[in-house]
């Protein structure tokens, strides 16, 4: 099977960021809330769109990853029938992210034959690349052409001592399909590195990120690296959640969100080891696992604001259980439809995987939520960067949201009170809100405003100034 063409030219990745989105994942935009609170909303599940059933692949199929590519979407994996069985790295691709087709590029044989997917497969002498390789798109606007596409995987070091010790090895490609090691030597030690280590270019700062694998007071974290180059990394620093208690992360599957590359989300699998049975009869398992969310806004801080499971193992028996793999959210989240993001995760981890999806509302991973007896909340300041507010919400039939601008000591502003406010009701991404006599917020860009939403039985995902 032929592979659509993978060229990226170098000015197609330098989209401009886009406005400023602002969330309600956490308290950040919030200065005072009343009669309202912080709802979390869970992926709505679909159907299972690939299962692991090829001959190369199998029980310990897993570390998924799903990004945008030129010719629609691609899924990389990590394929492996048993525990002792060699690691593939396999590829799929997708037009719309439900229907995925293994395509055939002829590069690793496979029980006599190159009739297979496989890509990519570690190197002897120890390298295990495969195990969990995780590419990316390389948006760094200065990468070479053909090492336009990046990954890291797990390799080994020789520490001066003569220690041997796990580290990452980096591998560079033109198309995403044809890999090669950037160099030699491995790019970092400092770590366990022992699951789906995630790296990217993030375009706000400028720098190579990797979110890696590390043990901290006797759990599984994550920690955080930064480089240039993609060839000298910085020394990691462990991830701080505000207070929170800190939980099992096996994976971390932290990103930029796609709407808004200055906010960081991750879906880290949250390993709970001590339960060892589930169900009745009791039947013994090696753990339990879910999904959570996390965000952050500098990418070392994340705010924990919701404990809660953002994936729960739902009904079937055999997501309790095999703790290591299921529940496991992939890498990336893609935009599936004009109001639609699908996530994806492994589930019959140890038998035979599949990949579920979810989907979500733009914007809609949280929201501040009002009952129909009435809330409100005001925000903190933010500067007006458009001429026009433009709100993703939800409300009932019955329900509403007004808002009015105020100045830095609380007082609405002339023509931008609540009760000049054109009542807004019904379930848009982006509906631009209308005060009477006012053409939108011309004579407000630029100032430094505060935002007072007032909201019966409705939710509100996020809002944005738009030109």
């Amino acid at each position: 099977m032929a592979i659509a063409g993978t060229a990226l030219a170098g000015s197609a990745l330098c989209a401009q960021v886009p406005p400023e989105l602002h969330l309600f994942v956490d308290r950040s935009e919030i200065q005072s809330m009343r009669d309202c609170h912080l709802k979390l909303h869970s992926p709505v599940r679909r159907e299972a769109v690939f299962t692991y059933d090829a001959p190369w692949e199998g029980a310990m199929s897993g570390y998924i990853t799903v990004l945008k590519a030129p010719e629609g979407f691609r899924m990389y994996y990590r394929a492996q029938t048993d525990e002792n069985s060699r690691e593939y790295t396999c590829m799929a691709e997708s037009k719309d992210g439900i229907h995925w087709k293994r395509p055939s590029p002829g590069l690793i044989e496979y029980n006599g034959s190159k009739d297979n997917n496989i890509i990519y497969t570690g190197s002897a002498k120890g390298y295990r690349e495969s195990h969990n390789f995780t590419p990316f798109v390389d948006l760094n606007p200065a990468a070479p052409a053909d090492e336009r596409w990046k990954a890291l995987g797990l390799g080994r070091y020789v520490l001066p001592s003569g220690e041997d010790i796990r580290a990452l090895t980096a591998l560079v490609s033109e198309d995403g399909i044809h890999w090669r090691k950037l160099q030699e030597t491995p790019v970092m030690h400092e770590g366990s590195f022992d699951s789906q280590n995630v790296a990217f270019w993030d375009t706000v700062r400028n720098q190579y990120v990797c979110y890696l694998r590390a043990g901290r007071n006797g759990k599984r974290a994550v920690q955080r690296a930064t480089s240039p180059d993609f060839r000298e990394w910085s020394s990691p620093e462990w991830l701080e959640y505000e207070g929170a208690p800190l939980e099992q992360f096996y994976t971390n599957a932290i990103a930029p969100y796609l709407r808004d590359p200055r906010w960081y989300f991750g879906f880290p699998m949250r390993f709970v080891p001590e339960r060892k049975t589930i169900g009745n009869p009791p039947r013994e398992v090696d753990g339990l696992s879910d999904g959570v969310f996390i965000s952050s806004r500098d990418g070392l801080n994340f705010a924990r604001t919701f404990m809660e499971a953002f994936i729960r193992p739902g009904l079937s028996e055999q997501n309790w259980g095999n703790a290591h793999g299921n529940n496991t959210p992939a890498w990336g989240l893609l935009q599936t439809g004009p109001a639609e993001i699908s996530i994806y995760w492994t589930e019959n981890y140890g038998k035979i995987p599949q990949l579920r999806r979810g989907t979500l509302r733009l914007d809609g991973f949280a929201s501040v939520n009002a009952p129909y007896s009435g809330g409100e909340i005001i925000t903190r300041p933010v500067r007006v960067s458009g001429s026009r507010l433009a709100l993703n919400f939800s409300t009932s039939a019955v329900g509403e949201i007004r808002v009015e601008a105020q100045d830095s000591s609380g007082a609405s502003i002339p023509g931008f009170s609540l009760a000049e406010c054109e009542p807004i009701y019904g379930d848009e991404i982006a509906r631009s809100v209308h005060w009477k006599n006012r053409a939108g917020l011309t004579s407000l860009q630029g100032r430094d405003v505060r935002l007072r939403f007032r909201m019966k039985d409705a939710d509100l995902y996020s809002f944005r100034f738009e030109r």
